[in-house]
Order: structure tokens, then C-alpha cells, then sequence
């Protein structure tokens, strides 16, 4: 597993290794770190890969570098290292490549004009930086590797999954949020059923929206919550929080719960109490005491 120093990557490698024997590879030393190292350093790739049976390929450069650094980084890095290590792999033998994505490579066809986007694997990507473009390439070269060597490889490609203002937080479970444990379960999954050929999955909250729900969703945010999700908005109104006049974009992740078997566990209701407990996975909303 690459970059389970993270955030995310340190809760998929706990989550994996209760069931599995668990390889982590980060720059950053780190608890869940056996390897400290770069990915593009093969003969580190060459320690770390032998008797692997499946690649969890985490470490990327995200939306927060673009601007800090090099273009070329984002292509040495979220790119060539990708291809690298799924290569490398095919070497030693391995069976699966699961390349942990993001649903911010869909750009602008998130958001269409005038109402929320419905967002599921057949939407077609327009990236807006660099960032985006780096994990489009990524997920087309294992598409290319896949078909070529005949390997399985699975894309989970994670919506919005962060630390930020409790409110915001609860109402992105509906629609464009997921909990990093549920990320970690969704790798699980994939895991276990190590489905042959290509496959790409939305990971994304369980939304109580469906695709006719999206222009009210855009124009009226408010009356389509307390309508599909009751208790949130009273949680709202007790807490003295404001629902969001819009919302712009769905993430519908009913493909990966079909085909892995998968069900997102944490909603709205463990961001409130991960709030309450004073967790530093949520952070306070402001000018609320």
C-alpha cells in the first residue's frame, strides 16, 4: 500500500490489516509505514513488492499542491508513478491494482448550469486543473495496463473527505461527502471481491436524493432536506446552524454498493456526534458556541 502515512491511507491500512498482512510505503515515517520512501524509487518498489498479492496505490499529489508545485510533479508523481508501480507489480506477480481516485476529476460536468449534477460513472470528466488531469491519465493507463495483462484493477474514486465546519460536513454526507472509515471499507470490498477487468466506482455517502431531485436541490436546498433528511434539518434548527440555500452536485455511489457489496455506515448523524465528542475530524462552525 502506497501513502499510508495520510490521513485516509492510515484508516485503510488499519481497516486492511485486520484481515490481511499490510506493506505501507509513505515519505513520512509513520506508524503505518514499513517502507520510508519515495515511490519512484525502484529499488525500494523492488523490497516492498515482493510476495504482494494486491497494490493499494494511495500516495498522490492533491488539489492543495496545485500552484505550490511544478505541473511536471502532478505527471512524475499522480502519473508516471502510477504506471511505475502497476508495471513493477505485473513483475512480481500480483493479482489486483486498486488506485484510490477522487470525484473532483469530473471539473465542470459536476455542476452543470442551472441545477445540481447528477454525478455516476458514465458522466464524462472536464477537468479544471492539473490535478484533475493527473488522475484522468492515471485511471486511463490502468485502464490500458488492465486490458493489455489481463490484471484486475478497481478505481475508487472518493468524493469529498476532509476536516472542515461541522454544517457544511453533515449536509455533504447527502451528497458530496463520504467518511474516511467508509472509504477504508470500500477498499475492503474491493478487495474481497477482486472482480475481473476494469472497474470504477463512485465512493460516496448514502444520498436520499434521487436524479429528479436535482433542480430543487439547486434553487431551494432547504425545503429538499427537511423533505429527505428531517432529522438533520431539526438538528439545524437546535444547534442554530443555517442550511445551505443551494446545492450544487450529487455523487451517486449506487454502483460500488451493488457491485462490492459495499454500504457507506457513516452519515450526517457521526459527523454530529464526532462533532459533540470533540474529534479533530470535524471542525466547529464558526460564530457558533
Amino acid at each position: 500500500m502506497t501513502g499510508s502515512a495520510g490521513r485516509v491511507g492510515r484508516a485503510i491500512y488499519i481497516k486492511l490489516m485486520q484481515q490481511h498482512h499490510v506493506v505501507g510505503i509513505d515519505t513520512a515515517p509513520c506508524s503505518t509505514v514499513d517502507y520510508v520512501g519515495d515511490i519512484r524509487d525502484m529499488d525500494l518498489l523492488t523490497k516492498a513488492l515482493d510476495g504482494v498479492d494486491v497494490i493499494v496505490h494511495v500516495a498522490a499529489l492533491h488539489a492543495p499542491h496545485v500552484g505550490l508545485v511544478q505541473d511536471s510533479e502532478f505527471e512524475s508523481i499522480n502519473v508516471n508513478a502510477t504506471e511505475l508501480l502497476a508495471l513493477e507489480g505485473l513483475k512480481h506477480g500480483i493479482k489486483h491494482f486498486i488506485f484510490t481516485s477522487t470525484t473532483a476529476l469530473y471539473g465542470h460536468a459536476s455542476t452543470p448550469t442551472g441545477t445540481a449534477g447528477w454525478v455516476n460513472e458514465q458522466v464524462k470528466p472536464q477537468p479544471k486543473t492539473v490535478y484533475h488531469r493527473s488522475k484522468i491519465a492515471a485511471e486511463q493507463l490502468l485502464e490500458n495496463i488492465s486490458n493489455l495483462f489481463n490484471l484486475p484493477v478497481t478505481v475508487l474514486q472518493m468524493s469529498r473527505c476532509f476536516p472542515e465546519p461541522a454544517d457544511l460536513m453533515a449536509v455533504y454526507r447527502l451528497s458530496r461527502g463520504i467518511d474516511f472509515r467508509d472509504v477504508a471499507s470500500a477498499h475492503a470490498c474491493a478487495i474481497d471481491k477482486r472482480l475481473p477487468g476494469f472497474r470504477r466506482y463512485i465512493i460516496s455517502g448514502q444520498t436520499p436524493f434521487n436524479p429528479s431531485s436535482c433542480e430543487r436541490l439547486y434553487l431551494d436546498a432547504p425545503s429538499m432536506i427537511r423533505e429527505f433528511a428531517p432529522t438533520l434539518a431539526q438538528e439545524f434548527v437546535g444547534r442554530g446552524w443555517h442550511l445551505p440555500k443551494s446545492l450544487d452536485r450529487v455523487y451517486d455511489s449506487t454502483l460500488a454498493q451493488t457491485e462490492l457489496v459495499w454500504q457507506p455506515k457513516y452519515g450526517f448523524e457521526a459527523v454530529l456526534n464526532m462533532l459533540d465528542s470533540e474529534l479533530p475530524e470535524v471542525l466547529p462552525v464558526r460564530g457558533v458556541r
